[in-house]
């Protein structure tokens, strides 16, 4: 029998969890019935609160067990990490909520993305300091990551993003998580060496690797059922590209990669059908709204684009930088179909 997964409950590894804020503490437990999952990565976003962009505090906020609780990074601003009473610990199927704001505000939505990090699901998060000069890291994923994601901890730099997908030779080129560039070429970055399945290479580059300076790296594998990190062609008309996962997916962030425009967050528990269109943009401070530019369907094997064309999904002629997560794998190991929604 043909191998369709490595994984077979997808929530043993990554959950989206919907919660409503109530100003003081609480502790989160996650919704669904499948496997408890303590999480070692949680990413956070006020889905209601319109504010100024620079605004910290309902920006997006990712804490994690190599950091350490109430310490985050903001995805849609360049600031080091900041301290501050959000997430206050990792349950062993959730997590604990302080009185911030940005995490706990009384009365408002949030979503939370998070991860358990495990070789197995491909997920290895990454502490290092830097030296000033090319040298390599070490990661623990025992695979060749397709998506690396660095962070200066110290000092205002944007966030780093190599993309395993992105270009014929990604080694050579990287985007930033926190502003609206397109795909760059710098050497300074991942050194032009592409990743192997025991380190990832750095250059002296400030964003990624100044001398005394701490990091967080995130470093993901594609795992086949789980996730998988690609890139896609638009073609320009409302019957889109199909983009073949494997899986049903949970969730999809992506970009174009040759456009100055935002990165865009799907999910499966703010659109629990089709079409799917409820946004949210990691880069930016907004509340998470429809939008016609982004529509898509979550099938039961991958994603079918149905905006017209655009710069956001499928415009003509642009190819689109993707990262997805599962729900569930389109056939289990023993051979069973998933549903479509």
């Amino acid at each position: 029998m043909a191998a369709y997964t490595t994984i077979d409950d997808p929530s043993a590894y990554f959950k989206v969890q919907l919660y409503t804020g109530d100003g003081s503490t609480q502790a989160i437990t996650f919704d669904d019935t499948d496997t408890d999952m303590q999480p070692d990565l949680v990413w956070l976003k006020d889905r209601a609160t319109s504010t100024a962009y620079e605004s910290i505090e309902v920006s997006y906020k990712l804490y994690d067990a190599v950091r350490g609780t109430t310490k985050f990074l903001s995805s849609n601003v360049n600031g080091a990490e900041g301290t501050e009473s959000g997430v206050t610990a990792f349950g062993s199927d959730g997590f604990t909520l302080g009185s911030a704001a940005g995490t706990n505000a009384n009365t408002v939505t949030f979503v939370a993305w998070c991860w358990k990090e495990s070789a197995t699901a491909g997920f290895d998060i990454v502490s290092y300091t830097g030296n000033g000069s090319a040298r390599t890291i070490s990661h623990s994923l025992s695979a060749v990551p397709h998506l690396i994601i660095v962070k200066n901890r110290d000092a205002a730099d944007s966030w780093q993003v190599y993309h395993g997908a992105n270009t014929a030779a990604p080694e050579t080129d990287y985007l930033s998580l926190d502003v609206v560039t397109v795909t760059t070429d710098a050497s300074d970055r991942w050194n032009d060496t592409a990743p192997t399945s025991s380190v990832f290479s750095l250059g002296a580059g400030a964003e990624v690797n100044t001398n005394t300076e701490t990091y967080i790296a995130y470093a993901f594998a594609p795992k086949q059922g789980f996730s998988k990190f690609g890139t896609y062609d638009g073609n320009g008309n409302a019957d889109g590209p199909f983009i073949y996962l494997g899986f049903r997916p949970a969730f999809v962030l992506w970009k174009n990669a040759e456009y100055a425009e935002n990165w865009h967050i799907i999910d499966n528990e703010r659109d629990t059908y089709n079409l799917a269109n409820n946004g949210l943009t990691p880069n930016e401070n907004y509340p998470a709204s429809d939008d016609a530019n982004i529509q898509m369907d979550f099938l039961s094997n991958g994603i079918k684009i149905r905006s017209a064309s655009h710069v956001t999904s499928n415009v003509s002629g642009n190819y689109y930088v993707y990262i997805a997560f599962a729900e569930a794998p389109f056939v289990n190991s023993n051979g069973v179909p998933c549903n479509a929604r």
